[in-house]
């Protein structure tokens, strides 16, 4: 019987930690939006992340993306140079060319 009590209060005490520190709060939001969601997500956890504002290992593969979204922006931009480059010298040829058809 005091085994029981022990784990009780254990139970209450833990219950009590997550009740000032506003998790319980949080997660019954974040249950209640999903409740509350016409549309159900196909998956619920992430709905929960995403409602939570959990930042993990997805941070850190959405941080990846963008780093290589700025360099091939920078990349193209690059290229887009180069080729109005490479056009206008076609240009100052071009004319040669048609003089050099019509002698």
């Amino acid at each position: 019987m005091a085994h029981y009590r022990t784990s009780e209060s254990k139970r209450e005490h833990f219950r009590r930690y997550l009740e000032k520190s506003g998790v319980l709060d949080t997660l019954t939001s974040g249950l209640v939006a999903l409740y509350e969601e016409p549309d159900k997500p196909n998956n619920a956890l992430d709905f929960l992340k995403l409602h939570l504002g959990v930042s993990g290992p997805e941070s850190a593969e959405v941080e990846a993306l963008r780093l290589e979204v700025a360099e091939l922006k920078e990349k193209c931009n690059q290229l887009m140079e180069e080729k109005e480059e490479l056009k206008n010298k076609l240009l100052q040829y071009e004319p040669a060319l048609e003089e050099g058809a019509a002698e």
